[in-house]
């Protein structure tokens, strides 16, 4: 896989933080939303094998749920 472009990180806890990339693999573009662990604290950060990777083409759809999400939320305050 090539190098990943991060575009956000979340922390979540102090050894656990989420991260969002671009990258390429196969001659495809990907976004990856994947939980990252330190052992170290936070010198590195290693992957897990949760997470989830979307095709541009999925990009409108999950676009379109955060959007409803944020609706959702704000009609509970």
């Amino acid at each position: 896989m090539a190098d990943a472009k991060n575009l956000a990180i979340i922390e979540r806890s102090e050894k656990e933080q989420l991260q969002i990339s671009v990258s390429e693999y196969k001659g495809r573009s990907y976004l990856n939303m994947r939980i990252f662990y330190t052992t170290d604290g936070g010198s590195t950060w290693l992957p897990t094998k949760k997470g989830v990777t979307f095709t541009p083409e999925q990009l409108d759809t999950l676009s379109e749920a955060i959007e409803e999400a944020k609706k959702e939320f704000m009609a509970e305050e």
